[in-house]
């Protein structure tokens, strides 16, 4: 049976199977691609982002590729270098209520109370 070369790595997840290198491969594709669009849009090149990263042209292109495993360190320099988000991370914010309530024996006396929770 013939490989399509341009499925080289639907093909490689097919055969393999692995649920967690499948998502692995889509978070790295899409790291890639939005990657090159921000290139694109900015009209940066390869080479003159290489020079701004501290890298090889060719650890770019492998960037570029989808198939390199990004590291935390290595979005957080790509985001810093570029201005621009590459991954969305919803923040956790925790939300504080207060209330005010009156005792019962003297009106001039106020207990404050408060209830706090987390949301995403």
């Amino acid at each position: 049976m013939k490989k399509n070369k341009n499925n080289i790595i639907s093909d490689w997840i097919s055969e393999n199977g692995n649920p967690e290198i499948d998502i692995m491969v889509k978070h790295n594709l899409a790291i890639s691609t939005k990657l090159a669009r921000i290139l694109k849009e900015k009209s940066i090149s390869k080479t003159d982002f290489a020079i701004k990263m501290g890298k090889s042209p060719s650890e770019v292109s492998k960037w570029l590729s989808g198939t390199h495993n990004f590291t935390i360190k290595t979005i957080a320099k790509l985001e810093y270098t570029l201005g621009e988000k590459l991954i969305h991370i919803e923040k956790e914010y925790k939300y504080v209520k207060f209330y005010i309530s009156r005792t019962e024996r003297s009106k001039k006396s106020i207990t404050y109370n408060f209830m706090s929770s987390y949301a995403s």
